[in-house]
């Protein structure tokens, strides 16, 4: 009976160790390589060659190897995913964190003010999600461009309606702990309480959320772009890649599939790491 609550207890704990280890190598090797692409030997992923258009992966020309090809410009296509990937990345990194921060905040005073705010709060929450994000996009680019920062931001407002969900129920539930009720007893400001006594208890939920969260982001910035509503191209991002790419797949196939491939290895190992590190949290809960 000792050894079977022993195997019980290894075998999640080398589950996790395994799926942390697999999806941090997955995003690790896909971030490297894209924060290393301007000292790489490649070349610019903005100049056209327009006798090296259609080239296959693994073709040696003048300009050097193309290791996963060119595209209909005869740019090299491992330089612009690279640049791309860099790209799309900080923008699902800056959406996440304004989303973070805001649903944080909100979550916060909704749980532990209560009363009317709670009730505004909750209700601009439900108004969020019942819109569609599509049109949503698509009138603020109708209105202000489809710029960086505008795209950052709309991503981020967008998305803060789960950080706030997460963090009002666990306010809901700090809020009524003794040491809460002491430092309120001893008169420290709610913007004291909450930054500095129910905000680090929050940490973990929101790590794990935000590990979780940053793969619908990469999909949804993905989207985006392959729908020409993202950054125009010829800057490239993986989804305006794919979007580029998508009417000459019969052609040349490598320019939908290899950018596609870095989305799949950045979503499943930020969904395994995620993964890991919820079976943890609720491993140390119980």
């Amino acid at each position: 009976m000792i050894l079977l609550r022993q195997a019980l207890r290894t075998k999640p704990r080398r589950r996790f160790y395994g799926d942390v280890l697999l999806g941090g190598l997955l995003v690790a090797l896909v971030l490297l390589a894209a924060l290393l692409s301007p000292w790489l030997p490649l070349p610019d992923p903005l100049t056209t060659h327009l006798a090296d258009v259609f080239l296959a992966p693994g073709t040696q020309t003048a300009s050097g190897m193309h290791w996963l090809g060119t595209d209909q410009l005869g740019r090299d296509l491992l330089a612009r995913i690279l640049a791309g990937t860099r790209l799309s990345l900080f923008i699902v990194l800056m959406a996440a964190v304004i989303a973070a921060v805001m649903g944080s905040l909100l979550g916060m005073l909704a749980g532990y003010v209560g009363g009317w705010l709670d009730a505004l709060i909750m209700r601009l929450m439900d108004i969020q999600l019942a819109v569609p994000f599509i049109l949503l996009i698509l009138l603020v680019m109708a209105l202000f461009g489809a710029s960086l920062s505008n795209i950052i931001v709309i991503m981020g407002v967008t998305s803060w309606a789960i950080y706030a969900r997460v963090a009002r129920a666990k306010t809901l539930e700090i809020r009524e702990l003794e040491y809460i009720e002491s430092v309120r007893a001893m008169g420290f400001s709610t913007p004291r309480i909450l930054l500095r006594h129910v905000l680090p208890n929050l940490t973990t939920p929101l790590v794990v959320l935000l590990t979780l969260d940053i793969p619908r982001l990469i999909v949804l910035e993905a989207s985006i772009g392959f729908l020409g509503m993202g950054i125009q191209p010829p800057t490239p991002t993986l989804g305006n890649l794919i979007g580029e790419g998508r009417s000459y797949m019969l052609l040349a196939q490598w320019l939908v599939f290899y950018p596609g491939l870095i989305i799949a290895a950045l979503v499943i190992g930020c969904n395994l790491l995620g993964d890991g590190l919820l079976r943890k949290s609720h491993a140390r809960a119980g």
